[in-house]
């Protein structure tokens, strides 16, 4: 008996795929190193089936954290390197962050990484559930305008995958310098399955022990935005 693959859904995606030109250099990281650091086989062509991701084989059994729209790479690089027992996965469909994540993951020598270079709608497909142990959303793109938030990340359709794929008590943080992108996340986290940790103010004007400043915020602060440090926990 033959068994039909999934139909490939219908996903429209509104931001970009490439900026500037890249470097030389860039091209060299991209031509060289990107393949060696895919999660597994994630896009539709080569995985119609969307056979789930081996994990234990990727990482060595390790625990596994996931950053959603890592940027330049910073956090994401910065947690690799602090964290040497975990193996972390990166999704950023903007091909030039993947290039600055490549060279920065050259200079650092970490090993404990992968880089899904697309939409990560089509990593939950192939993510095991109740795999993830962390995620992290810092500084997503605010959609600001009303009727583009449909598109934002703290919507149903990111966030019913992202409680899949996360291990019941795992940690979701979210980082953002936008009061109406703060409003959307508490009122839409919660609904799709966490508990927001916060106790009182100070729990969401300091940043984590463990952080290290982004670019992206780092021009808020410059702008006179204040950063927002959220922390939920999956209930289960």
């Amino acid at each position: 008996m033959s068994t039909q693959s999934p139909e490939r859904p219908r996903r429209n995606f509104y931001g970009r795929f490439k900026g500037k030109t890249l470097k030389p250099s860039q091209k060299t990281y991209l031509s060289e190193d990107l393949a060696a650091l895919s999660p597994g086989a994630v896009d539709w062509d080569s995985n119609p089936d969307r056979t789930p991701i081996d994990l234990d084989a990727l990482f060595g059994g390790r625990p596994v954290w996931l950053e959603v729209g890592f940027g330049g790479g910073e956090h994401l690089v910065h947690q690799a390197q602090q964290n040497p027992d975990i193996g972390i996965i990166g999704a950023e469909p903007f091909i030039n962050g993947v290039a600055m994540l490549l060279g920065k993951i050259r200079r650092a020598e970490v090993t404990n990484l992968a880089v899904h270079p697309g939409d990560v709608r089509d990593l939950f497909d192939v993510l095991p559930d109740a795999s993830i142990s962390r995620a992290f959303l810092l500084y997503p793109d605010p959609w600001p305008k009303k009727r583009h938030h449909r598109r934002r990340f703290v919507t149903p359709e990111h966030l019913e995958p992202l409680a899949r794929v996360l291990k019941p008590g795992a940690i979701f943080r979210v980082a953002t310098d936008i009061p109406d992108y703060v409003r959307q996340t508490l009122e839409e986290v919660p609904r799709a399955g966490f508990e927001w940790l916060a106790e009182g103010p100070e729990d969401w004007r300091k940043p984590w022990d463990d952080w290290i400043s982004t670019r992206y915020e780092q021009k808020a602060l410059r702008e006179g935005r204040t950063p927002h440090y959220l922390t939920f926990r999956r209930n289960g």
